[in-house]
């Protein structure tokens, strides 16, 4: 007896062992392929990312040469910034912030966002259009800026309902001499968030409230954009 119990305790220490082998070899190809798709999906958005700026640069180009009325009626300040910011966040969260792959699109995105702002501001100069903008200084770093994240979905909300409305975001702690360059300009300090409004900082945490009574002219485009949709609303009742 003893002889058949033995038996049958190693037969269920056997089988539990080649249960445990399956089901460890099984979840290691499920995440082999599943590591390789996350893969292939962001190779996919690093080429799409190289488009969109070699696309922005050539529209700059264009633009700089254009004459008021073209950009008047153009697509001046572009939504393509706002594009590369959410595939970039995209990377981040799947690759994390300390990624090589994901600090080198940074920067590139980060000097694109220069080359906008300093196109904005000829425009501006030869043509008198001045677009509604905020430069914003985050962090990601553990710790450093508990409100970052609230002021990114904030601001993302605001340019989402706003396509006039330019938001340039910079890593407060990028390795970059333009970034350095920026600060320095503007006199940002290490108290972040911080956003630039008309050549003024403004340190911590701003609701979209906070940022239209900063900002006036955010009331009145909202005002404007109800009164076309209720427009829009009406014709299309009419047909």
């Amino acid at each position: 007896m003893k002889n058949i119990r033995a038996k049958i305790e190693t037969r269920k220490y056997v089988l539990a062992f080649v249960i445990t082998v399956m089901v460890f070899f099984g979840a290691l190809i499920i995440s082999n392929r599943f590591s390789e798709n996350r893969i292939a999906e962001i190779k996919a958005v690093e080429s799409k990312i190289s488009l969109d700026i070699l696309s922005s640069e050539t529209q700059f180009a264009l633009l700089k040469e254009s004459s008021c009325k073209a950009i008047d009626h153009s697509t001046a300040f572009s939504e393509e910034l706002s594009s590369l910011a959410a595939k970039l966040s995209y990377m981040e969260e799947n690759l994390g912030d300390s990624d090589a792959a994901v600090t080198n699109l940074k920067k590139y995105y980060s000097l694109l966002q220069i080359k906008d702002y300093l196109l904005t501001a000829q425009v501006e100069q030869k043509c008198g259009i001045k677009p509604l903008t905020i430069i914003y200084f985050y962090s990601n770093k553990d710790g450093e800026c508990e409100d970052c994240r609230k002021e990114g979905y904030v601001l993302t909300k605001l340019r989402e309902e706003f396509p006039e409305f330019r938001v340039y975001s910079f890593d407060y702690n990028l390795d970059l001499s333009a970034v350095k360059t920026m600060k320095s300009i503007h006199g940002v300090q290490n108290k972040l968030p911080a956003l630039i409004i008309s050549d003024e900082p403004y340190y911590g945490f701003k609701t979209a409230e906070d940022l239209e009574k900063i900002i006036p002219q955010l009331k009145k485009l909202r005002a404007e954009h109800e009164k076309a949709a209720k427009a829009a609303t009406a014709t299309s009742t009419k047909k």
